[in-house]
């Protein structure tokens, strides 16, 4: 990505999807999500680069659903896949912020993967590749029943290595899947090393254009800039979008951030100390419930 500031790329005006959202998508609760998941690691290795780097993501769409403990359990509702699954810890650290999941109450430890009898998961990931086919698969079920409910799904820009997300971009624009949203933490990171050596996948947005998807290319830590283009693709008509999301993985813990090594870690008490302190807390502050 150039130094220059990343613009949304919108062919129509911004506009708003079927649900206001909350206006709970700010820094400061992603701030708490990330000392949530800097927490979890004291007890575990947990996936920390990619939870960090696809918080403020997870923070702003949960806050455009409107996601919160009276979401409705119905069909015709908006939903969040995460489908770069091993990130679960930011899911968890958001739905706890959100008052969906009771960590305190949760039965047992807390799963690596997205498990769907977890409160506020959809679906079960862990493997990648799947998410945007159950998405596009959820997409076109609400479509033929008449449903509005927007269907949200996170990928990693890794992940994009794989040749079922490709099959699904073609359906999903093919079925003109209008309800249907992709947001991609393009961290340019992934276990092997940087994305772009293992498997260049530039010019990113003019391929998923060329299927026939809505685009747009946003700094994914900036919340205004994801809030606004997140409700242009919710407004969008008869054809599926996706939102690039340029992020830094380890985003907020500058010895993690851009480092390999911290794709899967276990912080000391020192380095936990250290990285509350990035983020604006203290060692000492206790839990964020």
């Amino acid at each position: 990505m150039s130094g220059s500031a990343p613009v949304v790329h919108a062919d129509r005006p911004l506009g708003s999807g079927r649900h206001q959202g909350d206006r709970t998508g700010t820094p400061a609760v992603a701030a708490a999500v990330r000392r949530r998941i800097l927490r979890f690691a004291v007890d575990q290795p947990v996936h920390l680069g990619p939870s960090l780097s696809v918080a403020d993501i997870l923070v702003t769409v949960c806050a455009a659903m409107g996601l919160g403990p009276s979401f409705p359990d119905d069909p015709a509702r908006d939903r969040l896949i995460l489908s770069k699954g091993h990130a679960v810890w930011a899911l968890y650290a958001v739905l706890a912020e959100r008052g969906v999941l009771d960590l305190d109450r949760h039965d047992g430890p807390l799963a690596g993967h997205p498990h769907e009898e977890t409160a506020g998961v959809e679906v079960s990931t862990g493997s990648l590749g799947h998410g945007l086919s159950v998405a596009a698969g959820l997409a076109e079920a609400g479509r033929l029943d008449g449903h509005q409910g927007v269907v949200h799904v996170v990928l990693g820009d890794g992940e994009l290595n794989e040749g079922s997300v490709w099959e699904a971009v073609m359906f999903a624009a093919h079925r003109r899947l209008d309800r249907l949203v992709a947001l991609v933490d393009a961290n340019g990171m992934q276990q092997e090393g940087r994305t772009a050596e293992v498997l260049d996948l530039s010019p990113l947005e003019a391929k998923w254009r060329a299927f026939g998807w809505h685009t747009a290319e946003v700094d994914g830590h900036d919340h205004l800039a994801l809030a606004a283009a997140l409700a242009d693709a919710r407004a969008q008509r008869h054809r599926p979008s996706v939102i690039l999301c340029h992020t830094i993985k380890g985003k907020g813990v500058p010895f993690m951030e851009h480092r390999a090594e911290w794709h899967v870690g276990r912080l000391s008490t020192e380095q936990l100390a250290t990285a509350l302190a990035a983020v604006g807390a203290t060692a000492d502050s206790g839990s964020d419930d």
